[in-house]
């Protein structure tokens, strides 16, 4: 029987949830044991796969680049989660939504700047105008909130869906 692959995504966020998914400990092994990681922080992948069966998304959509990613992962996966509260609502990363984009770089880069103050062009994505959780830009096959969610979740979930079988989450996740 052939190993299921897995992706992992961090976009806007914090790698809390990648965290998490670390904290699953000795249940590290029984997911080695039935998939092969084949993308995210945690490989030296540097281009998304083009075929991947279940991938963990991590982060609220906040930049064009953001964007971009998520897009090709949709196509390319089999089974996308929103991984966390920012993927699912975009919790953190939204408290910049109030203030346009131009108002905030310019806060932070040249307000807030002790050196050389000023607005990069070079190096820093393209910010969207609203940081967005995933499902507002693609299809979300299963939500896992939590902040991050607890290790035991992830391993729950993760464990269902390498064998085969859509998690039931009522009752067993919550925000925050």
């Amino acid at each position: 029987m052939s190993k299921l692959r897995l992706a992992t995504v961090w976009l806007d966020g914090c790698s809390g949830c990648h965290m998490s998914l670390l904290d699953i400990d000795e249940a590290l092994m029984g997911v080695a044991m039935k998939a092969d990681l084949v993308y995210g922080p945690l490989v030296d992948a540097q281009e998304f796969p083009k075929t991947v069966d279940v991938t963990l998304v991590e982060g609220a959509v906040s930049s064009q680049e953001d964007l971009e990613k998520i897009q090709l992962v949709r196509q390319r996966t089999k089974l996308l989660v929103a991984l966390g509260d920012c993927a699912v609502t975009s919790n953190v990363p939204a408290m910049r939504n109030p203030v346009p984009v131009k108002k905030l770089l310019e806060r932070i880069y040249v307000e807030g700047a002790d050196v050389h103050p000023g607005v990069p062009s070079n190096g820093v994505p393209k910010l969207l105008k609203a940081a967005v959780p995933l499902q507002d830009v693609v299809r979300v096959d299963l939500h896992v909130p939590g902040c991050p969610p607890p290790a035991g979740t992830i391993a729950f979930v993760v464990g269902e869906l390498l064998e085969g079988r859509m998690p039931e989450l009522s009752g067993k996740v919550r925000f925050g």
